[in-house]
C-alpha cells in the first residue's frame, strides 16, 4: 500500500479543476497582520498630520503677533528694523531718530 505524501489531496483537486474556497489559516493570518500594520500606519500618519495642522495654526497666530508688534515699533520708532539680540534700532539713511 502506497502512502500519500503531503499535498496529494490538493494536487488531486487541482487536477480535477476543484479550486480552494478559502486561503490557508497561515496565509489569512499573514494577510490580516499586513492589513492591520498598514491601517496602523495610516492612523499614525493621520495623527501626525493633525498635529502638524495644529502647529501651523499656532505658528500663524504667533506670526500675526509679531506683525502687530512690528507695526507698533514702526509707529513708535519709525522703523521695525531692530537687532533682536541687543534691541539696537537700525535706522536707514533716510530715517532720522526723533531726539
Amino acid at each position: 500500500m502506497a502512502t500519500k505524501t503531503k499535498g496529494t489531496n490538493a494536487k488531486i483537486k487541482e487536477l480535477k479543476g476543484i479550486k480552494p474556497e478559502k486561503v490557508s489559516k497561515e496565509h489569512l493570518d499573514k494577510m490580516q497582520s499586513a492589513v492591520s500594520n498598514i491601517n496602523s500606519a495610516y492612523i499614525e500618519l493621520g495623527r501626525l498630520s493633525a498635529t502638524s495642522h495644529n502647529f501651523l495654526h499656532e505658528l500663524a497666530g504667533r506670526q500675526d503677533e509679531l506683525t502687530l508688534l512690528q507695526g507698533e515699533l514702526k509707529k513708535e520708532y519709525g522703523t521695525d528694523d531692530i537687532n533682536i539680540q541687543d534691541g539696537a534700532i537700525n535706522y536707514t539713511d533716510d530715517v532720522k531718530a526723533d531726539s
